[in-house]
């Protein structure tokens, strides 16, 4: 049967003008195999997107009764939550959220996690960003539906040019000062704009990636170190100072979470174990291999 908007596969995607979600709109919509349905609090703030997808509606987690009418008819839904937004409780919006999918009879379900740093540190990081994600799995994988994916985010690269950019440092440099080894190889990094290709290549293969996988994202394996020393490489010239834990909590608000996560690398890597097995599936799930930080970092670090 040839494939025209009338007989493909709906597929719902919260988030959607998110960098993860604007990735999976992407992503779907590059494949062709689906039909794509934006959603968005504000609608009517993102009429570009209608160029893009077949449908933008509206869909607020923390207005549940949005989240029927924007998963009816949905053969997939796609789900990612921001903890950092003020007054946030995700383990609220995702149980909504799958409660609705579930309702409106969404097939396969995919859920934008991340690793369970308190079971996988036997309770010695406190790192809510990461854990409140992973005690949203259970709520998944126990709703019934016929399929479930688990995508992981990893450090974004973007972050590197965002909340993490290099600043100017007391000795007149630009770089960094954090409380982490630098040597130590633990973070799992990645271009988030390709998560989508995971998604859509789990939602387009279930038998092989709708069974509870979990796919991470990672397109390098690296030391803050081995980050910079890349960059410098390209041509710039940044800085690198390990600070005592103690000096840089106390140096801003939320500093303590980003401390607690930087120590858990130290320990358990970002991902938490070898998951070179997982990796290699989201790959092959993806159809691609994920863009390396030294090739990003080339077309899209201000010099």
């Amino acid at each position: 049967m040839p494939t025209t908007a009338g007989n493909r596969k709906l597929i719902a995607v919260i988030g959607a003008t998110g960098q993860q979600g604007g990735g999976v709109v992407r992503a779907l919509q590059a494949a062709g195999q689906f039909r794509v349905r934006a959603l968005t609090r504000n609608p009517g703030q993102h009429r570009g997107l209608s160029d893009e997808v077949v449908e933008v509606v509206e869909a607020d987690l923390n207005r549940p009764e949005t989240l029927g009418p924007a998963f009816a008819g949905a053969h997939g839904v796609f789900l990612v939550t921001n903890f950092w937004e003020k007054g946030t409780n995700e383990f609220q919006q995702a149980s909504a959220a799958v409660r609705a999918a579930r309702d409106a009879g969404v097939t396969h379900f995919i859920w934008s996690t991340l690793p369970d740093v308190e079971a996988i540190s036997g309770g010695k990081f406190n790192v809510p960003h990461f854990t409140g994600k992973a005690r949203i799995d259970r709520i998944v994988r126990e709703a019934g539906f016929a399929n479930h994916t688990f995508v992981i985010a990893p450090f974004y690269y973007q972050g590197l040019v965002g909340a993490l950019a290099p600043q100017k440092q007391p000795d007149g440099s630009v770089g960094w000062a954090l409380p982490l080894d630098p040597d130590i190889r633990c973070i799992h990094l990645g271009d988030i704009r390709e998560l989508g290709d995971i998604v859509a290549g789990a939602f387009a293969r279930p038998d092989e990636a709708g069974n509870g996988e979990y796919l991470p994202l990672v397109g390098d394996f690296m030391s803050f170190k081995e980050t910079v020393d890349t960059l410098n490489r390209l041509g710039h010239a940044f800085s690198f100072r390990r600070v005592p834990k103690d000096a840089y909590v106390a140096s801003f608000p939320g500093a303590l979470e980003i401390a607690e996560t930087f120590a858990y690398w130290e320990a358990h890597t970002y991902l938490g174990s070898d998951s070179s097995d997982r990796i290699a599936l989201a790959n092959k799930i993806a159809g691609r291999q994920p863009t390396t930080f030294s090739a990003w970092a080339r077309a899209n670090f201000p010099k």
